[in-house]
């Protein structure tokens, strides 16, 4: 009889076991736009990154031995859906954190209101600093580039090369900032104003538009004022063809426009629309993985940026010969990072993975130069700091579409190709 009890009190506590495994699932709550206008600025392609890189984990017994549950949720590119998605996920889905978001628009409010609530918020693609900036935020972070280095990077591009390239000295270099007056487009032409100011250039135009603008022709007949040698340009995906299209209309030339991302990171779009006229367009972004030569990163990330563009080929349905977007890699590559060394640490030595011991494992996150498959290494500024949460080794590439294919053309150490500057003669936007 003894024994018998012996048995089932085994059984039990095998069972009882069994149970506490079984609640012990990490609950991801996902959100993108995957329907709107900004599904086909790169939000789409970078919530198929992020879900990439959660099925791979899941396929291998998940982190530390527990399943990963995604719950996906869309934005509907609007800021007001975000923030009531976000409350859903976490009051009813009850998820243990959140990835995501591409908009800025839905990035700010979104942060403050999870970090207000002591919530874990791992953002992936939003850029604008205004998340961070003087915000102190302890359970909010982003491994991926920010507004700032945006702006500055595409001056520093054009300071570095104008002497050379357009045979001029920086200080008669005329550049024009248009943007999207939301926070990333404010955001970059911030740094852009900021930079090419200190590097001595004249701002002959800044403006700012509504994303949703349907007719940006006295934009046009401004800058045809200005005589602009350099447009750098943020916005999303439907203003960007806009003014394209009543750029080519009204006759505006320019010798090189810049973008910053968003709608300019989707080439493929573009090209159906422009055909030849978006040869030699420029886009400052995180470098797409696949771009980057595998023997710059640590050994085995070359694969894993294999097997992404593989799997992101298949499930969007594109052929072999169309352009993988650098959202692809965004979404994919801070999920694939957070799920390789921030979560098996918040679970290994922190004791689980609720929202302190996420932001304390992610304190402790320290992945050198090489370490990611966008070639830029992870370290978090510690709060307190200016810009608390955001990574601060994260740096964007000047990108150069030359010829039916993507190429780095700044920084000089990592370029595949001599950037095409200025517009070479019968291109039609050339000066």
């Amino acid at each position: 009889m003894k024994r018998l009890v012996k048995q089932s009190l085994v059984l039990a506590s095998v069972v009882a076991l069994s149970a506490t495994a079984a609640v012990a699932d990490i609950k991801v709550g996902v959100l993108y736009d995957y329907t709107g206008a900004l599904a086909g600025g790169g939000s789409k392609p970078g919530g198929i990154g992020t879900k990439i890189a959660i099925d791979m984990f899941n396929e291998r017994g998940g982190v530390a031995g527990h399943k990963i549950i995604a719950t996906y949720a869309d934005a509907q590119s609007k800021t007001d859906v975000a923030i009531n998605e976000t409350e859903r996920l976490l009051n009813d889905v009850k998820v243990d954190l959140l990835m995501g978001v591409f908009s800025s628009a839905q990035c700010v409010p979104m942060a403050a209101k999870v970090d207000a609530a002591k919530k874990f918020f791992w953002a992936n693609i939003c850029v604008s600093s205004a998340v961070f900036k003087d915000k102190n935020l302890q359970y909010v972070f982003r491994g991926t580039v920010h507004s700032d280095q945006f702006g500055e990077a595409s001056c520093t591009f054009l300071g570095e090369n104008a002497k050379a390239k357009l045979g001029k000295d920086p200080k008669d270099v005329r550049v024009a900032i248009i943007h999207e007056d939301g926070p990333y487009g404010s955001g970059v032409a911030m740094g852009n104003e900021s930079k090419c100011k200190e590097l001595g250039m004249q701002i002959v135009h800044k403006e700012g538009y509504a994303a949703t603008a349907t007719d940006l022709s006295a934009l046009v007949t401004k800058l045809r004022r200005a005589r602009p040698d350099v447009i750098l340009h943020t916005g999303y995906n439907p203003d960007i063809t806009l003014f394209l299209r009543q750029s080519k209309e009204a006759g505006l030339k320019w010798a090189a426009l810049i973008g910053h991302g968003a709608g300019h990171a989707q080439i493929d779009k573009l090209t159906e629309t422009f055909g030849k006229d978006v040869n030699y367009l420029y886009n400052v972004d995180p470098v797409a993985a696949q771009l980057l030569d595998p023997k710059s990163l640590k050994p085995g990330l070359g694969e894993v940026t294999q097997e992404m563009v593989t799997r992101y080929r298949k499930e969007a349905g594109i052929g072999p010969n169309e352009e993988v977007p650098s959202h692809v890699s965004m979404g994919f590559n801070q999920a694939w990072y957070f799920l390789n060394d921030v979560l098996p640490r918040a679970i290994q030595k922190h004791g689980g993975f609720d929202p302190e011991a996420l932001r304390k494992a992610a304190l402790e996150t320290d992945i050198p130069e090489g370490g990611t498959i966008q070639g830029y290494g992870v370290k978090f500024f510690p709060p307190g700091t200016k810009m608390s949460g955001q990574n601060e080794r994260s740096t964007p590439v000047v990108m150069q579409f030359i010829d039916g294919k993507t190429k780095i053309a700044w920084p000089n150490s990592i370029k595949t190709a001599d950037p095409v500057l200025p517009l070479p003669k019968g291109h039609g936007y050339a000066q």
